[in-house]
């Protein structure tokens, strides 16, 4: 069986949706990104309109005219119905909270043609989690990029024992042909191996802070001083966007929680909500 993508769409159009959608766009694909109003598509076009800028920047041979050409090319829309309808492949970066991925996945099980892949990029759940309420357990899968995709281009390819081999070995294709370094599992772990190293150091940052212990710039100088990393867990946290970290902390323990609690308390609920937003644990010029 020969499974090819051309029509791809991206289900969410935040931080690491817009990446995802204007990252598969830059290499030729005809890409819909959808989200649920005008409100986020419009935050969506300001997205991809700083990406133009940042693929300038970083990436060879991105030119103005051709970062440019790549946001006016992806569709936008807020009817699911439109999104999903022709889609080869759908991958979904809505929040980390999973009622809202399920509950997605049922309608959509109903909108794409059965030809359709889908492919989560959770961070932390699991897609055996979800896959009951796809449809299509064979062609359900997990695509998981890391931020700031031109730069950092691993795509971590994981299935569920019900995934067709043929499936697995087009999204690793798909990942390929986008420009990222696929990165295969052999088996579910929540996490990856990406977020399996990552999400338990940002906690502990997280934890040093809402305990008292430092400040957050303090955390950051000692690991950067220390490791020679070029960034500690909370300038990390402040690309990320301080949402996803709350989502999958809500999700957790009781000492996860108050984490979760200390974030929305301190930043959230403050409109600091990482490097997007001017304002999370660092000051940012938008």
């Amino acid at each position: 069986m020969t499974i090819t993508f051309r029509k791809v769409t991206v289900l969410g159009t935040g931080v690491l949706g817009s990446q995802i959608a204007f990252q598969t766009a830059y290499h030729g694909f005809d890409v819909t990104a959808y989200d649920i109003s005008d409100e986020a598509l419009a935050a969506a076009r300001e997205r991809f309109a700083g990406l133009t800028k940042a693929y300038q920047r970083d990436v060879a041979g991105a030119d103005a005219s051709k970062t440019e050409a790549t946001a006016a090319g992806i569709t936008l829309t807020d009817d699911l119905a439109v999104a999903a309808g022709e889609a080869d492949l759908i991958i979904e970066a809505v929040p980390e909270v999973l009622s809202i991925k399920r509950d997605l996945y049922g309608k959509l099980a109903a909108l794409a043609p059965e030809r359709t892949v889908f492919a989560t990029n959770s961070s932390t759940l699991l897609p055996s989690d979800i896959v009951d309420f796809t449809g299509r357990a064979d062609r359900f899968l997990a695509l998981h990029f890391a931020n700031q995709v031109w730069k950092f281009n691993t795509a971590e390819v994981m299935g569920t024992e019900q995934t067709d081999p043929a499936v697995f070995t087009a999204v690793v294709e798909f990942a390929k042909a986008i420009g990222m370094v696929p990165i295969e599992l052999h088996k579910e772990k929540a996490g990856y191996v990406l977020n399996s190293l990552l999400v338990p150091f940002l906690n502990s940052g997280i934890a040093l802070a809402a305990g008292g212990y430092a400040e957050p710039a303090a955390v950051d100088e000692t690991w950067r001083i220390a490791t020679g990393a070029p960034m500690g867990p909370f300038q990390i946290l402040d690309i990320v966007g301080l949402t996803t970290p709350y989502n999958i902390l809500s999700n957790g323990d009781d000492e996860h929680k108050k984490l979760a609690a200390w974030l929305k308390q301190n930043y959230i609920d403050k409109g600091k909500l990482g490097a997007g937003s001017g304002e999370g644990f660092y000051r940012y010029d938008k």
